[in-house]
């Protein structure tokens, strides 16, 4: 999939805009704007329209999430985070910073450290990164942690949302290897939440996001590092009439390989009339044990990138920012398997919805497959709000769905036929025999209107609790997104 999953709470938030339950003040949102340029320290900064930095602030992947902000704010400590939220309460002024609005953009650029601790196997993350930052700087050392898959995906909705990796089959999600959090909570103070000092906002922001758990705002994060030596892998590329080969040799892949170093994400693409299938081979090691990949790499290609090179280096592979600008609508369905008949299915899909929805605006149809070991959810034992269910009928593999379009007269039709596939790839795989009929959505690729049971299941009344605790006079309220 050629896009930033990471970011796609943006794009809901977008497209949905703000609470309807939320009551706002519509007053002078730059009277805000001024008052937190003149309460927070000389460090922090305010921009305004005009300014460059403005720009670069409420700058989103999609442009279903591109509200025109009042101003943006960066904070050069999470004090002045706390003092902002005290004044955007106090005047009831909107502001967000995963999605837009009409209110005060808040931007974290200046959390911009790693800090890796050898002793603890630890390093701290700061909020304004991409994980290609993080995978960067930590290179060095010859370690990494479990972030995106893609490149130029921020640090927030991946460890505030659940976090799929290349690693996940042998260390869990994102979430899984969080040790804590620093938080800004609603009302300024600024707290270190880990699983012994706050079990229940801990539990809350691993896979809840910040504000739609009413949280308040994180601005760093520490992980669990691991050894990291030199991978195989890249990407190849098939053109259309490999398909049916392409769809073979992945089933076999996944109903025969079981080594947890071994992972491969394939999306097929429908743009123009043309389909393309790239497909990403990874191994944890310099070299892969012979007989792994052997059926993929003998299917005549397109394009090839592979070899031995550093993790980064295969992160950047697949051209993740390709279709940034284009109105966007995502979705997941879980499964278990990938069989011959799903993906011959998955096939049928794509085609029939590419040709379709390029009829109107669409420009970027796309269906990737995501497989993973009936494992992954084994590597935590603490409990997450995403995903709240840690058993077989979860799922442990996925399709993704994603389609980019360019006319907002056309946001309906997207989302409605979106939701119609999503629900008969989700139907064909429950009368296939696999255990998913009550799987979760993951919190990232869930689309607008998504039940919260959909997402988080019987987890919905504890974090409504949290929220309630937290957060009472409902100052997270203010961004845009779900609600509790």
């Amino acid at each position: 999939m050629t896009l930033l999953p990471g970011l796609s709470f943006a794009v809901i938030s977008g497209l949905i805009g703000l609470s309807g339950s939320t009551e706002l003040r519509r007053a002078d949102y730059t009277a805000t704007c001024q008052e937190i340029a003149a309460a927070a320290s000389s460090a922090s900064k305010v921009y305004y329209i005009g300014s460059p930095q403005y720009t670069e602030d409420n700058e989103h992947w999609a442009s279903s999430s591109s509200q025109t902000s009042a101003c943006s704010f960066e904070p050069a400590n999470a004090q002045d985070v706390g003092i902002a939220l005290q004044l955007l309460a106090k005047d009831q002024t909107p502001f967000a910073g995963f999605s837009s609005t009409p209110g005060v953009q808040i931007a974290l650029f200046s959390f911009s450290e790693v800090v890796y601790d050898p002793n603890a196997q630890t390093a701290t993350i700061g909020m304004g990164l991409i994980w290609d930052d993080v995978y960067s700087e930590l290179e060095q050392y010859g370690v990494t942690v479990v972030g995106a898959k893609t490149t130029g995906v921020g640090i927030g909705g991946i460890v505030l949302g659940g976090g799929y990796s290349y690693l996940s089959n042998q260390y869990g999600l994102s979430v899984d290897n969080v040790i804590s959090f620093e938080l800004v909570m609603p009302n300024g103070t600024v707290a270190s939440i880990t699983s012994s000092s706050n079990p229940d906002l801990f539990y809350g922001l691993r896979g809840g996001f910040n504000n739609l758990c009413a949280m308040g705002i994180v601005t760093t994060v520490t992980m669990k590092t691991y050894a990291q030596s030199q991978v195989w892998g890249g990407l190849i590329s098939y053109t259309a009439d490999q398909w049916d080969a392409v769809n073979t040799a992945i089933a076999n892949f996944v109903s025969t390989v079981t080594d947890p170093k071994a992972c491969l994400y394939s999306t097929t693409d429908y743009a123009s009339g043309v389909v393309a299938i790239l497909t990403i081979l990874f191994y944890d090691a310099p070299t892969y044990p012979d007989g792994i990949f052997n059926e993929l790499l003998a299917i005549p290609h397109s394009a090839e990138d592979i070899s031995t090179r550093a993790y980064l280096s295969l992160i950047q592979t697949l051209p993740a920012n390709a279709s940034s600008g284009l109105r966007a609508m995502f979705h997941w369905v879980p499964i278990e398997q990938f069989t011959s008949s799903m993906l011959q299915m998955v096939q049928n899909q794509t085609l029939v919805y590419g040709e379709q929805l390029s009829q109107s605006s669409g420009v970027l149809i796309s269906y990737d497959l995501v497989p993973l070991l009936p494992s992954l959810y084994s590597h935590s034992d603490t409990p997450a709000a995403f995903p709240s269910l840690r058993d077989s009928g979860q799922g442990y593999s996925f399709i993704e769905v994603y389609y980019g379009w360019t006319d907002p007269n056309d946001d309906e039709v997207m989302l409605q036929v979106g939701a119609e596939s999503a629900a008969y790839m989700k139907q064909f795989a429950v009368d296939a025999g696999q255990n998913v009929a009550n799987a979760l959505i993951y919190p990232n690729c869930a689309p607008p209107g998504t039940a919260l049971a959909d997402i988080y299941g019987d987890a919905v009344s504890s974090l409504h609790s949290i929220r309630s605790a937290v957060d009472p006079g409902n100052v997270m309220g203010l961004t845009g997104g779900w609600r509790f």
